[in-house]
């Protein structure tokens, strides 16, 4: 079965290369080509899932060697892979919702011209995140990490006659690349530390390590994933992505880059448990992403944008799972698997509602909707139930679990980051609560376009509702199936280890905490949204919101910092250059050029002269030997 890991990343990536250079003779094919590879990596994932199972938790780990990529001298590095309980974690969701994202781009991008090359694009992303995922050493981890962020470019971008979109794509490509130096470093950090960038070698000898360097190493870490996983400082491209096709967004979101930074982190487990300042760092991280991330949501009125506000957070909320080292890792990526679900839902739900409302995305111009699109409207709130921590659905088993992980770290520390997640929990309720009110309910508000062109709601074609509905079974079901005798977290304690934390309050009051703080969030958003018209333009609102519709002033922060910033720095040494380094060495030539110019005189050729000169000399010299002589 080791010999079937590679074919994981194969199929796809071999969709991509025939998609992208067949040529058109492959319009016609292309779709139904890259879905089927997406599909066929899927059904491997499940075979080798199938015989994992079979064996014993401490023999589920397997290995397949390619060939040694770059042998020279210590340095090796190998072509290889390592599928154990985390990496099938992420296959099965990769190759699952990606293979249903594929479907649903079907009949997506049904009339887009370019759609052969689309589709090669979304085999290239799954290839590339998969590679990411089971490589078994950093650098060939760091390979398929440029993968995504290449992926993620074209996709972003794939509108590019769209300025808005070439744009966003660069804008995306250009801050990943901070974060990807993160990762290089931290690389390079673990050579020269353990003289490998091998999994196994780095994460068991990382307790024998002096703790300055892991930490160092743990940050690097976590730059890199701030880059991916849209986190603070590194958020700001997330919201402009949604510039892409929806199938994108579903995809980024759901599936593969914004889950990156919080594989590396859970994967380096070791790393951090061995260095508490870098793992307290993490949590901040998290912690501040998370409150973020939903107060941007709350203010954005363009349906996308309000889903890429609540990816911010909810990937806050791993983050700072993962910061919690063992009590947080299998939470962490509990979480993920189950926002997989329920984020490509919504996503593929608001690109049904665009579909129907002739691309438009700006909530207040929906309104009463469920009408129009009943299939979309369960589906999407389905996933609405889910995110919002609803009991009994996914995202209740996951989030609820990370809130107790939270309070149990203890101390001060234990409180701040409990109250944190808690007002994070209420703040989801109403923004997602809002998006469902403005989208579904209420009055019909929608108008016609700049062309003159009137909406006509309509339900979308089955391809693109049954991967939403199969999609809602996720995230009403996973959560519970995962919660059941902590199947998960038994499932990866081989890989990421498990403690039980202990809250100083009990379970039961912080479901209860939790289910109170959803309810006060719903019950504002339906005050404010639900019993009072949604006026189609926004009003003007507190400075908060101002600031909020503006994304916090990330933008502003980075143009001013950065941009600006760089500008000034950029001319003071370019002043420098021109006036102290170009002075020193131009003034230099200049005296020398003019000294040579004034000693050039006393070569005049004339004989009288240089018997002059003979004169003065001679008479120089025996002045100055009197002149010794007498003192």
């Amino acid at each position: 079965m080791d010999n079937l890991i590679a074919l994981l990343i194969a199929a796809p990536l071999l969709g991509a290369a025939v998609l992208l250079c067949g040529g058109r003779r492959l319009d016609k094919i292309g779709h139904w080509l890259g879905t089927l590879l997406a599909a066929s990596s899927f059904v491997i994932g499940l075979v080798l899932f199938a015989d994992m199972l079979g064996r014993s938790a401490d023999d589920r780990a397997m290995y397949q060697h390619l060939f040694s990529w770059i042998p020279v001298g210590g340095f090796q590095a190998d072509i290889a892979f390592q599928l154990d309980q985390l990496s099938m974690t992420f296959v099965l969701l990769i190759t699952g919702v990606g293979t249903l994202i594929h479907v649903y781009s079907i009949g997506y991008m049904e009339h887009d011209e370019r759609r052969r090359r689309f589709f090669g694009y979304l085999n290239l992303f799954v290839a590339a995140m998969l590679l990411l995922v089971l490589a078994d050493n950093y650098l060939l981890l760091y390979f398929g990490w440029e993968g995504v962020g290449l992926a993620s470019y074209l996709l972003i971008g794939f509108w590019q006659h769209k300025p808005s979109a070439a744009t966003a794509a660069k804008k995306a490509f250009l801050v990943n690349r901070v974060g990807d130096i993160g990762l290089s470093i931290a690389i390079m950090l673990m050579f020269t530390t353990f003289g490998t960038f091998a999994f196994g070698p780095v994460l068991e000898s990382a307790g024998e390590t002096s703790e300055g360097k892991l930490t160092a190493i743990g940050l690097m870490l976590l730059l890199a994933a701030c880059g991916k996983s849209a986190q603070v400082p590194l958020q700001s491209w997330l919201g402009d992505a949604m510039e892409g096709p929806t199938p994108v967004s579903a995809l980024i979101h759901a599936a593969t880059m914004v889950t990156a930074g919080v594989y590396l982190i859970v994967r380096s487990a070791d790393i951090f448990n061995a260095a508490p300042d870098a793992q307290l760092v993490v949590t901040v991280v998290g912690a501040v992403t998370l409150l973020f991330g939903a107060i941007v949501g709350c203010a954005k009125d363009d349906i996308k944008k309000a889903l890429a506000g609540s990816t911010m957070s909810q990937i806050g909320y791993m983050i700072l799972a993962a910061g919690l080292g063992p009590i947080g890792y299998a939470f962490a990526i509990m979480h993920l698997v189950t926002h997989g679900f329920f984020k490509a839902g919504l996503f593929l739900g608001a690109g049904s509602v665009m579909h129907g409302m002739n691309d438009e995305v700006d909530m207040r111009k929906y309104g009463g909707l469920r009408k129009y699109m009943p299939v979309t409207f369960v589906t999407f709130g389905l996933g609405y139930l889910a995110i919002i921590g609803f009991p009994g659905l996914s995202g209740f088993f996951s989030k609820d679990k990370i809130i107790e992980a939270a309070f149990a770290k203890g101390g001060t520390e234990g409180w701040i980051l409990g109250a944190v997640t808690l007002l994070g929990a209420a703040i989801t309720a109403y923004y997602m609560t809002r998006v469902m009110l403005m989208t579904f309910f209420g009055e019909k508000r929608w108008q016609p376009d700049a062309e003159g062109r009137e909406p006509h709601p309509h339900e979308s074609p089955k391809s693109m509702t049954i991967p939403m509905v199969l999609l809602a079974f996720g995230s009403v079901f996973a959560g519970g199936v995962f919660g059941i005798g902590d199947r998960f977290v038994t499932w990866l304690e081989p890989v990421t280890a498990f403690e039980h934390g202990h809250p100083p309050i009990s379970a039961g009051a912080i479901t209860s905490a939790t289910v109170a703080v959803m309810v006060i969030g719903v019950g504002i958003a339906y005050l404010q949204y639900g019993r009072r018209p949604v006026p189609v333009v926004a009003p003007r609102g507190s400075l908060l919101t101002r600031a909020a519709r503006r994304d916090l002033l990330q933008d502003d922060f980075n143009h001013a910092v950065f941009v600006t910033g760089g500008t000034h720095l950029t001319r003071s040494l370019v002043y420098v250059d021109h006036s102290l380094v170009d002075g020193v060495v131009n003034g230099t030539a200049a005296g020398v050029g003019g000294l040579s110019g004034r000693l050039r005189k006393l070569q005049n050729g004339y004989v009288r002269s240089y018997a002059v000169s003979m004169f003065g000399g001679t008479a120089v010299l025996i002045a100055a030997t009197l002149l010794m002589r007498a003192v």
